[in-house]
């Protein structure tokens, strides 16, 4: 699963999974249609549906409108890139474009150009995760959301996802973690009252809900905010703390360890916190020597690295 990703040349963008040729659209000769004069095939709005996997899950209302407006006036000037609905024949799933969609409903269009390509569920998500976080500015927890679909989904490492995605590994390993946060933490992310700075610093605190309002409050600063997770886990001190196990930090490990293996990996720790076991499973002798190996060659490159043999 690996090897393929990576030869996907997902890290080169979208011209590399749908061709150079298909995005160097051309105006078609004659007179343009009201969908806007690039090349592509048109299709009735109403033949197109949104993806269930699409990244994006929130348009903000002032932007879709400024979108709608330019449509209004200028046409989709990019087509949108399609696949036949696998869930309904006869009409068209949208892998890239969703926002173009609304807005041309938006400002009342009844057809709009596409690129239609035979695509698989992998190239799909591939392809929309691609797209927005390239393309547009999707909020952190949506893009952790879509980092996390995608290792779930397909058992890529985060390694696998940064080389890839054109990410350093450590951006979205710090992203990733956000989604330990309570949901309520999240949704101020989504709403744009916390940036992702504020949510990182919220990560290992007792109680995030509480210095999160405290922070939209104040208005603090990321700077603020960090300094105030360490004064409240001076004063609450370490028995008020959640349980090892329970830490954001601990649920990121166990699932980098479970997409990294193909397994479910999770861990047992001691009261202390400081002891434990790591329990990893495996679903037959076979997937068993796979973790085997896998486990020799990433101690056999940690001896590399250090020096030691």
């Amino acid at each position: 699963m690996g090897k393929t990703f990576r030869q996907s040349g997902l890290g080169r963008g979208l011209s590399a999974l749908i061709g150079e040729e298909d995005l160097q659209f051309k105006k078609p000769k004659g007179q343009g249609s009201q969908s806007g004069n690039m090349a592509g095939e048109v299709v009735p709005i109403e033949l197109l549906k949104p993806n269930p996997d699409q990244p994006r899950r929130d348009f903000a209302p002032e932007e879709m409108k400024e979108l709608a407006n330019s449509i209004s006036r200028n046409g989709v000037i990019q087509p949108l890139i399609v696949r036949p609905n696998p869930e309904n024949e006869g009409d068209f799933q949208i892998v890239a474009g969703e926002r173009r969609w609304r807005a041309a409903q938006m400002a009342q269009l009844h057809e709009v150009p596409v690129i239609v390509r035979e695509l698989s569920d992998t190239e799909s998500l591939q392809i929309a995760i691609i797209e927005n976080i390239q393309r547009a500015d999707l909020n952190a927890i949506e893009e952790a959301e879509a980092y996390k679909m995608f290792s779930d989904r397909f058992c890529h490492t985060q390694e696998e996802l940064a080389e890839a995605l054109g990410r350093s590994r450590s951006h979205i390993a710090n992203l990733m973690r956000l989604l330990g946060l309570p949901a309520e933490v999240q949704k101020y992310v989504r709403d744009g009252l916390l940036s992702a700075g504020h949510a990182r610093a919220l990560v290992p605190a007792s109680d995030p809900l509480k210095l999160a309002n405290e922070i939209i409050k104040k208005g603090l600063s990321v700077r603020h905010a960090e300094k105030l997770v360490k004064q409240a886990a001076t004063v609450t001190g370490q028995g008020t703390r959640k349980k090892p196990a329970d830490d954001a930090d601990t649920k990121v490990l166990a699932e980098s360890l479970s997409a990294n293996l193909n397994s479910n990996v999770r861990f047992k720790l001691s009261k202390s916190g400081k002891t434990g076991q790591i329990m990893i499973g495996f679903r037959s002798l076979k997937h068993l020597d796979e973790i085997c190996e896998a486990l020799m060659d990433a101690g056999s490159k940690l001896r590399d690295q250090s020096g030691l043999h």
